[in-house]
């Protein structure tokens, strides 16, 4: 009875504790939206400014031009623009003379005579046209000691404008530092608090009696198996399984088709219960809990996060949209706050987005941010599945057939994300392949196993060498 109310304290101690590093992530998060949205709006001004400085820059640039290059960038065009009218004026009055000639043969030469004339003068007109255009534009005259002289004004002009377009832009830079050095005071402030009582619940977690070495776990090991068994009527699918996963190393699960693999998936993520045995988590406050006891929604909570053999993404939505809708668990803000989106809402909403946004930049999906799945590549949605998960700041990662229907390019570009995710993002990565040289290369342990039961777990070159996975996987010598 006592361990028990010692357990419920130690829940409640660790949900406080995720609150308030919830807190902490969300205010050191929120300094750099508001950099992004600063450095945006610095953007933009100078943008607008340079511009309004175009504009001014525009009649004196005029200035500088020869007499020929002014014809020919003000005069030529128009001048290209009435020959191009007067052809199609041509082709309308043959067009329509041949209509006449077909309709009253007899009366050719008066259509021709009609038609000739028509010619003429549509030519007079276009003569006359292009005369005006050129009497306009060919009374400028410029000599040259005037373009010199229009050339240094112009110069002049123009790094007065870039001067003040730069100092502008360092003005903006002043400011906004400024800001941002603010808000992180004020942050480093309130999150040093925060801290504070974090650790105060720790020492108070610290007094609490819990005896409970059934779920101990060595301290380098994040996930761990014991005995799992999972029948289905008189099917046995996994058989008295057990392993350690290591935090931060890639796991491989292997076996033949049907050897409960995508079993020990869902065993490990509750979507089955097993029949037997124990899956120990070592938790994001370092404490070993029973997953046996959790509901499938509260997994990835903890930090457990998969994907499946099919690609999962909702088509009706963009790429940046899906990550998003994977980050759902993160918000803190209800349904009210939804509703009539509230300050908090639309913060939490900038921090996902500006992480969503990172993570395909990291990912190198940046360019997909705004497209729709449907009509991409397969490989790219299968690293878009990928990206997803991050989400919701993983500390395992398992993946279902990553590599199933890529080809050799997409599968080498598989390997490189999945090391990048294991080397920047601090995750464990627990995968399940048939493609060996994939599993051989990016593996760090692996694990056979055949009708449910473990054959050998090792090293990739301990695993290739062992007998019993040649004969009951690789097909023996």
């Amino acid at each position: 009875m006592a361990n028990n109310k010692a357990n419920t304290l130690n829940n409640r101690y660790n949900h406080q504790i995720e609150q308030l590093k919830y807190k902490m992530r969300y205010q050191t998060q929120y300094v750099d939206v508001i950099k992004e949205k600063l450095d945006q709006k610095r953007i933009k001004e100078l943008k607008k400014m340079g511009q309004s400085h175009q504009k001014e820059l525009y009649a004196l640039e005029l200035e500088t031009l020869s007499d020929l290059s002014y014809l020919e960038i003000f005069e030529a065009p128009l001048i290209k623009k009435l020959d191009e009218k007067l052809v199609w004026q041509q082709r309308a009055i043959a067009q329509s003379l041949k209509r006449g000639l077909s309709k009253n043969p007899s009366a050719k030469e008066e259509l021709l005579a009609k038609a000739q004339l028509q010619k003429d003068l549509a030519l007079k007109k276009n003569n006359e046209k292009k005369e005006l255009v050129h009497q306009k534009f060919s009374a400028r005259s410029k000599t040259e000691i005037q373009l010199r002289g229009s050339l240094i004004a112009y110069e002049a002009e123009k790094a007065r404008l870039n001067k003040l377009h730069e100092e502008k832009n360092q003005a903006l830079l002043l400011e906004n530092e400024k800001i941002i050095a603010e808000q992180k005071s004020k942050t480093d402030i309130s999150n040093k608090q925060l801290k504070e009582k974090i650790e105060s619940i720790v020492k108070q977690k610290s007094t609490l009696n819990i005896t409970d070495t059934q779920h101990e776990m060595n301290d380098d090991v994040i996930l761990s198996l014991r005995d799992l068994t999972m029948k289905f009527g008189g099917l046995v699918a996994v058989d008295h399984l057990s392993f350690d996963v290591k935090a931060g190393e890639v796991f491989g699960l292997i076996g033949p088709n049907g050897a409960g693999k995508t079993t020990v998936f869902n065993c490990i993520t509750q979507f089955y219960k097993a029949t037997s045995g124990t899956v120990i988590y070592k938790d994001r406050n370092l404490d070993n809990v029973l997953l046996n006891d959790f509901k499938v929604h509260n997994v990835i909570k903890e930090g457990i996060v998969r994907t499946f053999q099919n690609v999962e993404l909702i088509w009706e939505l963009s790429i940046l949209d899906n990550l998003l809708v994977g980050a759902h668990t993160l918000y803190h803000t209800n349904f009210f706050s939804h509703l009539v989106h509230t300050r908090r809402y639309k913060r939490e909403e900038e921090i996902l987005r500006a992480r969503a946004i990172k993570i395909l930049t990291d990912l190198d999906l940046i360019l997909y941010k705004d497209w729709y799945p449907l009509g991409l590549p397969y490989g790219i949605l299968k690293l878009v599945e990928l990206a997803r998960t991050l989400m919701t700041n993983p500390r395992l990662i398992i993946l279902d057939e990553p590599a199933a229907g890529l080809n050799d390019i997409e599968t080498e570009k598989l390997v490189h994300t999945i090391r990048k995710i294991q080397k920047d993002y601090k995750c464990t990565i627990f995968l399940v392949e048939h493609d060996m040289d994939l599993v051989m290369e990016i593996c760090d342990t692996i694990c056979a196993i055949s009708f449910g039961k473990k054959l050998a777990i090792g090293t990739p070159k301990e695993i290739q060498s062992n007998k019993l996975v040649q004969e009951a996987y690789l097909g023996g010598e």
